[in-house]
């Protein structure tokens, strides 16, 4: 058993698993922020472009009857199909994938980029045997040709 916990340990403190509770726990931070901004910016700002309609309220209640809310519609004990609700959970995740693109772009940006190698030299290669010589070679160490600079 206790070696059972030593490698439960070894794994939960591994770098991978930590950063990763650390992301969740960030994202669902995130989450309700945008989640707030749907709700509280966006949809009463998406209302009054469209005339005043309130998306969250929008539903069809399945009995066929109208009904004056959805609060109504659930006393009466009646089954809704909430699109209204759906839109707005459109909305959030539209919402979260752009403000999620926008901090990896910038997250990109502040990554420092290492200057590629400089590509590698072509070798001097002996005219007369093809193999490989130092620049400063004045003989060559294969064939001992007189090399020209």
């Amino acid at each position: 058993m206790k070696r059972f916990f030593e490698e439960f340990k070894a794994f939960a403190m591994r770098g991978n698993v930590v950063d990763m509770a650390i992301g969740v726990i960030i994202g669902g931070a995130f989450g309700k922020i945008t989640t707030s901004l749907v709700n509280d910016i966006f949809m009463p700002l998406l209302g009054i472009i469209t005339g005043g309609v309130n998306f969250g309220g929008m539903f069809y209640a399945l009995d066929g009857n109208q009904y004056a809310s959805l609060e109504a519609a659930a006393e009466a004990g009646v089954g809704t199909l909430n699109y209204g609700a759906f839109i707005q959970y459109i909305i959030d995740f539209v919402l979260v994938a752009f403000c999620m693109f926008l901090v990896i772009k910038l997250m990109n940006k502040m990554k420092k980029e290492e200057p590629a190698p400089a590509p590698a030299k072509e070798p001097r290669l002996c005219p007369y045997c093809r193999m490989e010589i130092a620049d400063d070679a004045t003989r060559c160490g294969h064939c001992t040709s007189v090399l020209d600079k």
